[in-house]
């Protein structure tokens, strides 16, 4: 199994452990801190396992490149289709600059306020704390963030990049962008990032920072049935 096409699974079972519960058949990040659910593989018993993991009438979301298996007892809510892009070896991003400034537990209501309004992904109230995240101010107003979301060995995603409708067209998406991945260059790793496959400005933006598509990417919202008789 290649990490990235598990990229939740990866992560969940190493510099994620701490955020999730689950075993080494299903794991599932804490509900406070993301929705994201995976299982090793597509075998029954595996899957079966997710269950214990998920409260009936419960969300979750699965990404990965093999097709998603619907497991018993669940439905499928939502299902598109996304592309995984990595940073070429070629690539060198620039780093912070003074109009950058990393974000804390302190801005994480405004962080939250800033996702739900522009949708870049899930983000709950401890999203944060997944990665590093940074922003940029302008009159004390959180105009725009961008930070890191999946981490395994030798990888990080750059995720919740976003901008508030009022501070638009000012290449704020960019900047943070080649910020993070610049951070993640720095650690000796490799930045990825996960782009809507019908988003073509976004995999526009980031083909122009460095970033190469390696692979099409299955994404599902499942939900676990409310009259599902097993333990919850």
């Amino acid at each position: 199994m290649q990490a990235l096409d598990r990229p939740a699974w990866a992560s969940l079972t190493t510099f994620h452990a701490s955020l999730s519960v689950g075993n080494a058949s299903a794991r599932r990040y804490l509900s406070d801190v993301n929705m994201f659910a995976s299982t090793c593989d597509e075998t029954l018993a595996h899957l079966s396992a997710l269950a214990e993991l998920v409260r009936p009438g419960e969300q979750v979301i699965v990404l990965q490149v093999p097709q998603i298996v619907v497991p018993p007892g669940f439905s499928m809510l939502k299902r598109a289709s996304g592309v995984q892009m990595l940073a070429s070896r070629r690539a060198h991003f620039a780093g912070a600059t003074e109009d950058i400034v990393e974000l804390t537990d302190l801005d994480a209501p405004e962080m939250l306020a800033l996702a739900r309004l522009t949708e870049p992904g899930p983000f709950l109230p401890r999203t944060h704390r997944m990665g590093k995240f940074i922003g940029i101010r302008r009159d004390g107003r959180l105009a725009a963030m961008a930070g890191e979301r999946f981490r395994f060995p030798g990888y990080t995603e750059v995720s919740g990049v976003c901008t508030h409708p009022d501070f638009r067209g000012r290449g704020y998406a960019r900047a943070l962008s080649s910020a993070v991945a610049a951070s993640i260059e720095a650690r000796g790793e490799r930045a990825f990032l996960h782009a809507w496959k019908t988003n073509r400005p976004a995999i526009s933006l980031y083909e122009s920072l460095g970033f190469q598509l390696c692979a099409e990417v299955d994404v599902a919202v499942l939900e676990r049935a409310a009259d599902d008789p097993r333990n919850p």
